[in-house]
């Protein structure tokens, strides 16, 4: 009966401590354990490449150099014409717009305008930090450096760090660090769209960098309101951590109150949060 009853107890506590791990350390957990499928995956991956290199040989045999060719200038020309710009925009006055010296810095104009003038920069930075919560017990601060130049162009740091107290097994933290080279597609005085490449960090006991992808627009509607939404995706392993932003800032001359929704997936774990936080624009 005793040996029963210590049985049955070292059940329920297996069980308890699995439901009561720290989400972070689920999330870190899921990122982790598919590392080894991923080694795997690139071992089949290269020897299956050696299998098919007279498959390639023959379909250049028999369709010709030229038709690749063709097909290929085609294919760059469209995705040059998507992602940079297409001839039929270059008319626009978009095509030439302007850095802004801060969102609504004239009445109607956002991040962008389509006249020049001695106040207009060449580079722009714009520096916030925002506070994180899910619940009482997990908690998150974000810094966000975004430095744009050549009117186009522009590079994005971005830091981000979780807290979570669990009453069972102390504090857990995980930061992630994120660097995009961006390239605004979009630049008219009331709306702008980026995309963007580049890497990110994982730290904590996942310890990896992973290719990252961003997307992001903000619309400038009535000041001083603009709304702004962007995601970020990186792939871990064969996992991803992404990030959704949903925002409303305030703009005050050269200063911004933010407030918003912030969705993160990282691994298999979700965190929904509420965010808000403070910019500033420097040029």
């Amino acid at each position: 009966m005793k040996n029963s009853i210590l049985y049955f107890g070292f059940i329920l506590l297996i069980g308890f401590s699995s439901h009561a791990q720290s989400k972070i350390g689920k999330a870190e957990e899921s990122l982790k354990k598919n590392e080894t499928s991923t080694k795997n995956s690139k071992t089949s991956y290269s020897e299956g490449e050696n299998n098919n290199d007279s498959e390639g040989s023959f379909f250049t045999e028999v369709f010709g150099g030229l038709f690749v060719e063709v097909f290929v200038q085609a294919f760059a020309y469209t995705v040059y014409g998507i992602a940079i710009e297409s001839p039929f925009e270059q008319g626009h006055q978009a095509s030439n717009a302007y850095l802004s010296k801060y969102p609504y810095y004239k009445l109607n104009t956002g991040n962008y305008t389509y006249e020049w003038n001695e106040d207009t920069p060449i580079f722009r930075t714009s520096l916030s930090a925002r506070y994180i919560s899910e619940n009482s017990r997990l908690k998150g601060s974000q810094l966000n450096l975004d430095m744009r130049f050549l009117k186009r162009v522009a590079l994005e740091l971005d830091y981000l760090q979780l807290w979570e107290n669990n009453p069972n097994f102390g504090n857990d933290n995980l930061a992630i660090y994120t660097a995009l080279a961006k390239y605004h597609r979009v630049r008219t005085e009331k709306f702008d769209a980026w995309w963007g490449l580049g890497t990110s960090y994982i730290d904590g006991s996942v310890n990896r960098f992973g290719f990252a992808y961003g997307l992001g627009a903000e619309l400038f509607f009535a000041k001083p309101i603009s709304l702004e939404a962007n995601f970020n995706q990186t792939f871990i392993n064969d996992d991803t951590v992404n990030k959704l932003n949903g925002l409303i800032n305030y703009h005050l001359n050269t200063y911004k109150l933010i407030f918003g929704y912030q969705h993160l997936r990282i691994g298999n774990q979700n965190f929904s949060t509420v965010t808000l936080g403070a910019g500033i624009f420097l040029d």
